[in-house]
């Protein structure tokens, strides 16, 4: 039974983007790489497939990403 972790990120502020996520988390190391990134990684927000650079993301949101799980507060 594969038992995944979902790891806490602390927003400060109302929201955070999801290529500033990204950036703070170090899956990139520049705003410019999150297009290419979500083009050929799967990002799966809230049960919903997510490409959009952009995206605010806000507390109570979940985020799936390079077999990671993030939950925000």
């Amino acid at each position: 039974m594969k038992v995944s972790i979902i790891k806490v990120f602390k927003i400060s502020g109302d929201y955070i983007t999801l290529s500033q996520f990204l950036k703070e988390e170090s899956i990139i190391s520049s705003g410019g790489q999150a297009k290419w990134y979500l083009k050929d990684n799967p990002v799966v927000l809230n049960g919903e497939k997510e490409d959009r650079r952009g995206k605010k993301l806000y507390p109570g949101d979940q985020l799936e990403i390079a077999e990671q799980k993030y939950e925000f507060r």
